[in-house]
């Protein structure tokens, strides 16, 4: 278009759908951090547990204030996630909703998810001034960012490693029940390494994480339960030259976090025995903008991407990959830092994440 084309003719349609489709975002963004509310709360829990209850009584049965509770329930009846009768003034949630709101429900338990947004709008006034400024966050910025990252993973990793994502590597079950030495890089919370320590009691494992702090519950669970085979360690891994070496290393959506992501697995690398795997998952998206659009996620990870993974990545000096790094940088990064192969898995149970299996 040059400076004497014309304007394209305004679109009245096209603006007063647009309009609309906002109205709707506004609604289901609201929904998103009641349902939030209504998962940290139990709120989902206690009402799916019986068929159908007027207000005091669920306030009563979850513990809560009534009249908060009635305002919150005003939200769900009105976007139609709880049904209502005006007559017996007595709420039930479908079973069909429950499916995906409650904790039974993992790990389609989507009301988990929901928690991100609200802690996304916790950061608000700090992104805005890092837009600005282009510099990054820290992880102290963020709450409860890590806890509810946990949670997640508890039912899109930890619930389904055994059945599900160990299988993609065939002899990984066999090996871990002959006896091998297991690193988890980056393991948070630890409950991975806890569900495997657990399984096989003749393989040791290992636990690296910058922060003592993130799997300091895990570790106290393990001496009361005498996992003599599950041991944790703080370690900066972004400086890190060597920690070991070990049969089998994992690392569970943290990459892309790195100060030094190629570092980081070129250290991977040099940790493996020479028979060694590497199991890694990510998100699961494209690095090609145009790639994602359609995927139903992809508006949540670039969200998420920018309000935490890129920040944080930025702010330890590093390139600022971001989620949306894409399965295709993954692989190029895998191959540099010297692995023989890699292979890429979807798995039925997660949408959101590519699995990666690489050996030394």
């Amino acid at each position: 278009m040059t400076a004497h084309d014309p304007l394209p003719a305004f679109d009245h349609a096209k603006a007063e759908a647009f309009a609309e489709r906002f109205v709707g975002t506004l609604s289901e963004a609201a929904l998103a951090i009641m349902t939030s509310l209504g998962h940290r709360g139990r709120l989902f829990d206690a009402l799916a547990d019986n068929p159908a209850l007027t207000s005091p009584q669920l306030a009563a049965k979850a513990g809560v204030a009534e009249r908060y509770l009635r305002e919150w329930l005003g939200v769900m009846v009105t976007a139609g996630v709880v049904d209502f009768d005006a007559e017996s003034r007595r709420y039930t949630l479908p079973a069909e909703h429950a499916a995906f709101l409650t904790r039974a429900a993992a790990p389609d338990n989507m009301a988990v998810t929901t928690q991100f947004i609200a802690i996304a709008a916790t950061v608000e006034d700090r992104l805005l001034e890092r837009f600005r400024s282009g510099e990054g966050l820290c992880y102290h910025h963020f709450e409860r960012f890590h806890e509810v990252m946990a949670e997640d993973s508890a039912q899109l990793v930890v619930a389904n490693l055994i059945d599900a994502i160990l299988p993609i590597a065939p002899e990984l079950i066999g090996r871990l029940e002959a006896g091998i030495d297991v690193a988890d890089f980056g393991c948070g919370g630890g409950r991975a390494l806890q569900r495997l320590a657990r399984a096989f009691p003749r393989s040791r494992f290992f636990g690296f994480d910058l922060c003592a702090d993130a799997f300091a519950a895990t570790a106290a669970e393990a001496r009361t339960e005498g996992l003599g085979n599950l041991a944790f360690a703080a370690r900066d891994l972004s400086s890190a030259t060597e920690v070991g070496k070990f049969d089998l290393v994992t690392a569970f959506d943290v990459v892309h976090d790195q100060k030094d992501p190629q570092a980081f697995l070129a250290l991977v690398r040099r940790s493996l025995c020479p028979d060694g795997v590497f199991l890694m998952q990510d998100i699961g998206g494209s690095r090609d903008l145009e790639k994602n659009i359609g995927n139903p996620f992809a508006p949540l990870l670039y969200a998420i991407s920018t309000m935490h993974c890129m920040p944080v990545s930025i702010g330890q000096g590093g390139p600022g990959l971001g989620a949306m790094w894409g399965v295709e940088t993954a692989t190029e990064y895998l191959a540099a830092a010297g692995f023989r192969s890699v292979e890429t898995h979807r798995l039925l149970h997660d949408p959101l994440n590519a699995y990666f299996v690489a050996r030394a």
